[in-house]
């Protein structure tokens, strides 16, 4: 009895990844780093003597956010 040869693997082109530089990434990853820094900073520093804003609306719209991430706000 002779033991058959496996199958030979198909002739389909797999697409290849083409890998993304770090020069495409860096102004996304900056752009991103400084909107999420400056949301971090609405969230958990805008009110009282660091406010950038008058009043209590800028407090009022993140105030759950601020709950929710642990920040004090009263």
């Amino acid at each position: 009895m002779a033991l058959s040869a496996a199958p030979a693997p198909s002739a389909t082109a797999t697409p290849a990844i083409t890998p993304i530089s770090l020069k495409a990434i860096a102004p996304w990853a900056l752009f991103f780093g400084i909107l999420m820094l400056v949301l971090l900073y609405f969230v958990g520093a805008e009110q009282g003597a660091t406010s950038l804003l008058s009043g209590e609306d800028v407090h009022e719209w993140v105030h759950d956010g601020r709950h929710l991430l642990g920040f004090p706000c009263h």
